[in-house]
């Protein structure tokens, strides 16, 4: 699309009003999931299959800093690594993710291996690895924002898992809790950076293409983790 770019302003409502409808908290599966619907063994099945895609979210990132040559966006950014893999061992989200699978009966060696992964869920994230590896600084950073999104299903969800899953230890729901401020920082982080940077209405529009794509993706991958069961 050509025309005069949108202004800051208008340009994050886009964004908004691009991505918000096609979230993931409106998949079928998360609807059940939130209502108390999932049987056991689908619970499993999501920690399980989801475990993939929390690995490749540090491999993006590395990825998104690998592309700027600006020490500040790095620094800025390198922190994400951290949330995810942690300072040391037993630390970060991965760790954080183990151990809710340690607390709804699954294996955490299995898990950690990835050998369950179903095919198309590995496919479906391996494909957001290849978005950001093919896409420019500024459209890569633009498809993390699903993250504006996460504070609001973290909130559901641990509401929705303290009522309807009792049996799960509460302590092992401390990922969500830890992405409910990380999340709103690291979408504050984006569009600052997004906003900057997209300055013109063509580039604008790749950044809208890329966060519709990483919805469409997260949708994807809840969409064979419901097909197979």
């Amino acid at each position: 699309m050509t025309g005069e770019a949108l202004s800051p302003e208008a340009f994050v409502e886009r964004l908004r009003a691009e991505g918000a409808p096609r979230y993931h908290d409106h998949h079928p599966f998360n609807v059940r999931m939130h209502a108390g619907a999932l049987s056991k063994e689908e619970l499993r099945r999501w920690v399980q299959n989801r475990f993939y895609y929390q690995t490749r979210i540090p491999i993006k990132d590395a990825l998104i800093l690998s592309k700027s040559d600006d020490p500040a966006f790095r620094r800025m950014w390198v922190h994400r690594l951290q949330d995810h893999d942690g300072t040391g061992a037993g630390d970060g989200g991965l760790a954080e993710w183990l151990l809710l699978a340690r607390a709804v009966g699954l294996d955490e060696g299995e898990v950690a291996a990835c050998g369950q992964v179903l095919p198309g869920v590995r496919y479906a994230c391996d494909a957001y690895v290849e978005l950001v590896r093919t896409r420019s600084l500024v459209e890569a950073v633009a498809s993390s924002l699903t993250e504006h999104f996460a504070p609001s299903i973290m909130r559901t969800r641990i509401a929705a898992w303290e009522t309807h899953y009792p049996w799960v230890d509460e302590t092992a729901l401390l990922y969500f809790r830890q992405r409910v401020p990380r999340a709103a920082r690291d979408a504050e982080e984006a569009i600052a950076f997004v906003t900057r940077h997209a300055s013109t209405r063509e580039l604008q529009e790749a950044c809208v293409r890329a966060l519709v794509e990483k919805c469409k993706i997260l949708w994807a991958m809840l969409d064979t983790i419901a097909a197979s069961g």
